[in-house]
């Protein structure tokens, strides 16, 4: 199989967020580390199991950092590399943009927005 190459630095970084979850655990974990149990509840609609291998595929792609607590239960967080800080600080016009013309896009895929906050 002929490796990989990729056609142009977006090429790149949607490689790299790509998929439905991975942006928006990025942006979960712009204010600080979260646990699993946390991150579960942030993102309704991702099973556990989709949640262990995102951040797997994060985790090895250098975005998230998994640290691991020695305790009674066993503790587990997740935060943002120096990378991932980096990537989630390119996302946020994305963000910007997608905030001000949500309405007009769930419209026109018949999608219910989000109530704001």
């Amino acid at each position: 199989m002929k490796p990989r190459t990729y056609a142009c630095g977006l090429d790149a970084a949607v490689d790299v967020i790509g998929g439905r979850w991975k942006a928006l655990l990025l942006w979960q974990l712009h204010d600080g580390p979260l646990r699993t149990g946390e991150l579960r509840r942030k993102l309704p609609g991702i099973s556990e199991k989709m949640l262990i291998q995102v951040l797997r595929e994060m985790e090895a792609d250098e975005i998230v950092h998994r640290e691991v607590f020695h305790e009674v239960p066993p503790r587990v967080e997740y935060s943002l590399t120096a990378l991932g800080q980096k990537l989630n600080t390119a996302l946020l016009p994305l963000g910007d943009w997608g905030e001000e013309n949500m309405r007009a896009i769930a419209r026109r895929r018949g999608v219910e927005p989000a109530p704001r906050h």
